[in-house]
């Protein structure tokens, strides 16, 4: 997980004003009268640039005024579908503002657009879904491919991916075969998206990467499989079908991961009320 904070800045090297306004010694000058008219250093007053004064502000208001026009115009992009930005960059971080989905089956939101930011959400939404510990149950698992893959896909996966989840790999996981926990244990699995890139989007299909960081283990008293995390990209080839997005087929890579932090790794107890007390996202642009 890579957030990182900024810190304000300042010049400590800059001289501090003086209490005479001029930033000089702190000596007084004392301002003579002329008879003359004069200002006390020689040569007659010069009138008052009332006039040039307030142009001057004027001005600068102006351009103040039009550079933040500037700032927040959209030029004419959607910034929500990254039209300026080049083939294969990532999404806006910013909201666009418009509602992601109209809908959810079961637990998994669904009524994507059928647009770049809709690909985007659906992938990122589905990223979440199979990276979920609803995997680790056949009922469950089942209703997840069913409802994120197209029904060509999730009928040529439930097979291997039911042999794959087989027994010996549930108990590795501290799990039983129907995927459930020893009494007072937690298993964790969740999946975190850093970021979205639509890679490709024509017509009715989109290739869309997702990034994310990953919890997996086992959370309790004596056990073997700690939680750890995992860093991966998770591709997904969509298909527009019923009125949504569906997953045709997908692949994922390892990385890219940042340097891992110096925060002091937790206990299992606390692994455990932060996993039951922060809720997953419905992730949107």
């Amino acid at each position: 997980m890579s957030f990182g904070d900024e810190h304000g800045y300042g010049d400590p090297a800059r001289p501090a004003r003086n209490d005479d306004g001029f930033g000089g010694t702190g000596q007084t000058r004392t301002r003579l009268p002329d008879a003359r008219g004069g200002d006390g250093y020689g040569g007659a007053r010069r009138p008052a640039r009332g006039s040039r004064s307030l142009i001057m502000v004027v001005g600068v208001v102006v351009l103040l005024l039009a550079a933040i026009a500037f700032a927040n115009r959209g030029g004419g992009d959607d910034p929500a579908t990254g039209a300026n930005a080049p083939d294969g960059a990532g999404n806006p971080t910013a909201a666009s503002g418009v509602k992601p989905v109209t809908g959810k089956n079961g637990t998994i939101p669904s009524g994507f657009a059928h647009d770049e930011q809709g690909a985007a959400s659906a992938a990122t939404n589905y990223a979440v879904a199979l990276g979920s510990d609803g995997m680790f149950n056949r009922d469950g698992r089942h209703r997840i491919v069913d409802t994120v893959y197209t029904p060509e896909a999730a009928a040529s996966l439930k097979g291997p991916q039911d042999k794959a989840y087989s027994s010996a790999f549930l108990g590795k996981l501290g799990l039983d075969a129907n995927g459930t926990p020893p009494p007072g244990h937690l298993f964790i699995s969740r999946t975190v998206p850093v970021g979205t890139s639509v890679q490709s989007l024509t017509g009715d299909t989109a290739t869309v990467s997702v990034w994310y960081t990953g919890l997996i283990g086992m959370s309790g008293p004596g056990s073997t499989d700690p939680v750890t995390t995992t860093w991966k990209t998770w591709t997904f080839e969509l298909r527009w079908q019923a009125n949504d997005w569906k997953v045709a087929a997908d692949s994922q890579t390892d990385g890219p991961a940042p340097v891992p932090g110096d925060v002091a790794a937790s206990t299992a107890d606390e692994i455990s009320k932060a996993v039951e007390q922060y809720g997953g996202f419905t992730y949107a642009r």
